[in-house]
């Protein structure tokens, strides 16, 4: 992100205003843009020199310019490192990374083999996104990555495995519902292992505390509390995103088999299930990724009781 960027003058969060869910789907929509994948070096060396020119002054008001830069940063570094996320899991490449896997897992009729593997892709991509996208408060040894790793692929494989084998023997239920209940076991899934797969991979975070400011922005300590309100949130944030796109196209999916897509080969099917889950992927991203602004402010009391008595530079508390 653009904050990266050292200098002594503070940056304008965006150009919109993060105090209100719009403000921030606005704003979650630019960073998400996959245009942003063709950043070059030579637009992030330009990026951060306006950045910089601006935080020491050199650039008094934001400019068209200054925007541009921000967003080419805010979408494509860390914001703790300034270093450059690896293109596939970058939010710009989101929904791009996410479509292969999604619609592996949300082919009908997959057997124990294709459940498995699929669950496993998506676990996989999911532990490189939260690792590579994670506070860099404290670093992750790679046994913990790999425990972690493992524990969040065997969740997601038992969830889904699991739930194959429950919904075929449901009594009074009728074979439609069984139908539509056996699409949505991705889903419960992708849920439930989504949720294990932020906390196990953020574990650190919560076990160690994350790094808290004052309103100057000075860092005054650092916070389990604070640490298990913003993993929480991710975790949730999850759900909110995989609800929509993992629910929405199987269900129009069951409907159009039984209409327009009767009869129509498997390759026709599998163009309209990728159609439908780009579509609605691109659609609820920005929503999904704005619910919770990227940094926000907790009542000191609500922290840990060693840092209810910090002062901040000007002696005040």
């Amino acid at each position: 992100m653009a904050s990266s960027v050292p200098g002594p003058i503070e940056l304008p969060e965006s150009r919109y205003d993060l105090s209100t869910y719009w403000g921030r789907i606005r704003h979650c929509a630019e960073i998400s843009d996959p245009t942003m994948l063709l950043t070059t070096k030579k637009d992030l060396a330009h990026a951060r020199e306006v950045i910089s020119a601006y935080r020491h002054g050199l650039i008094k008001t934001p400019t068209e310019e200054f925007w541009i830069a921000k967003k080419h940063l805010d979408s494509t570094v860390h914001p703790d490192t300034g270093e450059t996320v690896i293109l596939p899991f970058r939010m710009s490449s989101c929904v791009i990374s996410n479509l292969v896997v999604t619609l592996g897992m949300l082919t009908p009729g997959l057997g124990t083999t294709g459940t498995l593997f699929w669950q496993w892709a998506n676990q996989s991509l999911n532990v490189a996104v939260n690792s590579a996208n994670a506070n860099k408060s404290h670093k992750m040894s790679t046994k913990q990555l790999m425990t972690n790793y493992a524990a969040a692929v065997t969740a997601s494989c038992g969830v889904a495995l699991g739930l194959n084998s429950v919904v075929p023997k449901l009594k009074n239920v009728t074979p439609n519902t069984k139908l539509i209940l056996g699409r949505l076991i991705p889903f419960a899934a992708v849920v439930t292992a989504g949720i294990v797969n932020v906390f196990l991979m953020r574990g650190n975070e919560i076990q160690k505390g994350i790094s808290v400011y004052d309103s100057n922005g000075d860092e005054v300590g650092k916070s389990k509390k604070a640490a298990f309100i913003a993993v929480g949130e991710t975790a949730l944030s999850r759900v909110i995103n995989a609800t929509p796109i993992m629910v929405i196209p199987p269900l129009i999916l069951v409907k159009l088999q039984k209409g327009a897509l009767m009869g129509k080969s498997v390759g026709m099917q599998t163009l309209a299930n990728l159609g439908l889950i780009a579509a609605t992927s691109f659609a609820v991203l920005p929503f999904a990724l704005g619910v919770f602004p990227q940094r926000q402010s907790i009542h000191v009391k609500k922290l840990e009781t060693e840092l209810h008595g910090k002062k901040d530079k000007k002696i005040k508390p």
